[in-house]
């Protein structure tokens, strides 16, 4: 019998509860809040350094170590001295607020004046800008600590986080698939948890998609909530900024501290006349009791790759209504063509860089153009870069009337609320899964908040059969982003959605957790097989080096994993040797369900005989 110690560690190993590694962990930062931060610090327990530090462990445990996710472009090399500062600053008596001596991570398109904002791009890579960006500069009065920057999809331009500088970002939850995008390292940092929060940008489901596909809350705020002043900029008309974070209160605490009016964002003077919201104010635990959420039929996909996000995500809605929501099915015949019609990206690109550039000092390059004519982009950009600086234009009747349809995309939105007495709209974030790297990534339902500037939350809804997140995400009227975020909270208390990926488990003594061992002894007519297993968690690799004695080799059939349960033999799961072959050695890699099984102890290694297929010699696996 093993002790209960060492079956804990194993199972958090494997990727069980966020309890169960509460209760087993060593590493300070793994899973935790921000509050749980604040608290750690204000008892003497850690300090802003410390955290620091942990953070960076992490990231060299497995950013480019373990699952190699390739989530972070830069680390701050400041961090540790600007940590150091505010942990004087407090054992002085001051404190800032709730992201005192908290790192943050910043998706890099975001300018700071201490390192360079690349965009992704090796075009860009020693872009220094003189000033911070607005958020960038609300964070840093706020206490937080600038601790690294976020790979994206290059310029922001994509869903899949691939780019000339900082390469494919890999998701934590399964490396083989995408992250989402643009802001898919800061999704895959907050997941891993490299920081407690992070910073993207959404032009049309930047910030959303990674949050659907990394388990995250990531709002999309109305336009104009906060300032996109100094963030490399897409399309201006489109782009917002904000936060993802793996719970709704670091969420609100981050979006406290960024929002608000800046004269050189005109679209903030949508806030004149009117009190800021207050996101961690407004959080209630009852706050989706009596509302009523519209949902879109038809943004749920008909193929069959959407079915089970579908399954997921009206399990989601379920939840909700068993908190007291009204859901109502809501038809929406034409929505999707409005939709199509209002996207303004394409004609404002290459003249929204072109000006950003011009505003820099020594910029390295000074458009799009330049970059296509000097090859400085990954070669998954060149159709979109090309397209955009054909179309680009800062007049014409197609840009007009796009930006008129912005206004009609708004106002039936509106209407639709209005007329059925909604709170929300509510559909999936994306209609299925995270793709596999070297897929077209399909599902996204981004743009009926991005071409309305309506405010649009991505909740995790749960979880696929293969424990991949599926998020959903509700919509709501101009500056309605609080009673959003508060129905979220209300949620998250009552279902406790957020489940850590396996693959970035907590470090032991600062490094990744070394790889478990496990045998498995038998004998019986068919002959004696002894295999030895090492299974890293990082790397989703199981080591095996099996062998077979007494029978005479061809007398082996089959040696292979399979998944038995209480006592009764099951299926083949893996195929391990040649048959023919009295020994085998390789390397497996599991996917969920196999690592479930192992967890749970449900693997055995089996060897069938000539003499004996059907009645073979079976050893379970054990650690």
């Amino acid at each position: 019998m093993l002790g209960a110690s060492r079956l804990a560690i194993i199972a958090l190993l494997l990727g069980a509860s966020p309890a169960l590694a509460q209760r087993t962990r060593t590493d300070v930062v793994y899973e935790a809040s921000i509050p749980e931060l604040q608290a750690a610090m204000a008892a003497g327990r850690t300090t802003a350094v410390a955290l620091v530090d942990a953070y960076l462990a992490r990231i060299a445990a497995y950013d480019h170590r373990g699952p190699s996710l390739n989530a972070i472009i830069r680390i701050n090399p400041l961090a540790r001295a600007n940590a150091a500062a505010l942990d004087a600053e407090r054992k002085a008596g001051t404190v800032r607020g709730p992201l005192h001596g908290i790192p943050v991570i910043l998706k890099d398109n975001y300018a700071t004046r201490d390192m360079p904002t690349s965009g992704g791009s090796i075009a860009l890579a020693d872009l220094q800008t003189p000033d911070d960006a607005f958020q960038v500069r609300r964070l840093r009065d706020a206490g937080a600590i600038i601790l690294a920057k976020s790979n994206l999809h290059e310029l922001a331009a994509g869903i899949t986080s691939i780019s000339s500088f900082g390469g494919q970002t890999c998701n934590p939850y399964d490396p083989d698939r995408y992250p989402g995008g643009s802001s898919g390292g800061s999704g895959a940092a907050v997941a891993a948890s490299f920081a407690a929060v992070a910073f993207g940008s959404d032009t049309c489901g930047s910030i959303r998609t990674p949050s659907a596909v990394h388990n995250l809350f990531g709002l999309r705020p109305t336009k104009g909530l906060s300032s996109i002043t100094g963030i490399v900029p897409l399309s201006h008309t489109q782009d917002v900024g904000g936060p993802m974070a793996r719970t709704v209160m670091d969420l609100a605490i981050a979006l406290d501290a960024t929002i608000g009016p800046d004269g050189a964002d005109s679209a903030t003077r949508v806030l004149e006349g009117r009190a800021l919201p207050r996101f961690v104010a407004s959080l209630d635990s009852t706050s989706l009791r009596g509302t009523r959420i519209g949902v879109l039929r038809s943004f749920f996909g008909t193929e069959a790759d959407d079915q089970e996000g579908s399954r997921v995500v009206r399990a989601a809605l379920d939840q909700m209504k068993s908190r007291g929501a009204e859901i109502i099915e809501i038809a929406t015949p034409g929505l999707d063509t409005i939709m199509t019609r209002a996207a303004v990206i394409d004609f404002e690109f290459k003249f929204d860089l072109l000006d950003f550039l011009a505003q820099i000092p020594n910029a390295p390059v000074r458009s799009l153009g330049e970059i296509l004519e000097r090859g400085l982009y990954h070669t998954a950009l060149e159709a979109q870069f090309r397209r955009r600086e054909l179309r680009g234009t800062r007049d014409g009747a197609p840009y007009r009337a796009a930006l008129a349809n912005r206004v009609v995309a708004r106002d039936t939105l509106v209407a639709l609320m209005d007329v059925n007495r909604l709170d929300a709209l509510a559909y999936p974030t994306l209609t299925r899964k995270a793709a596999l790297i070297g897929e077209p990534q399909r599902g996204s339902t981004c743009s009926i908040s991005a071409v309305s500037g309506l405010p649009a939350l991505s909740i995790p809804a749960g979880f696929t059969p293969d424990s991949l997140p599926i998020g959903v995400e509700l919509l709501g009227r101009s500056l309605s982003d609080a009673r959003l975020v508060a129905m979220a909270y209300d949620y998250e208390q009552s279902s406790h959605p957020r489940r850590a990926p396996a693959t970035t488990p907590p470090l032991v003594r600062g490094t990744a957790p070394a790889p478990v061992a496990f045998t498995a002894v038998a004998s019986g007519s068919g002959g004696t097989i002894r295999g030895t297993f090492s299974f890293d968690v990082t790397k989703r690799a199981l080591d095996y080096d099996v062998r077979v004695a007494n029978p005479v080799a061809s007398r082996v059939r089959l040696m292979s994993l399979s998944r038995d349960s209480a006592g009764h033999a099951g299926p083949v799961v893996r195929r391990l040797g040649l048959s023919g072959s009295s020994q085998a050695r390789g390397t497996l890699t599991l996917n969920a369900a196999e690592r479930a099984d192992l967890m749970a102890g449900r693997l055995s290694l089996v060897v069938h005989t000539a003499e004996r297929t059907g009645s073979a010699v079976r050893a379970p696996l054990r650690p």
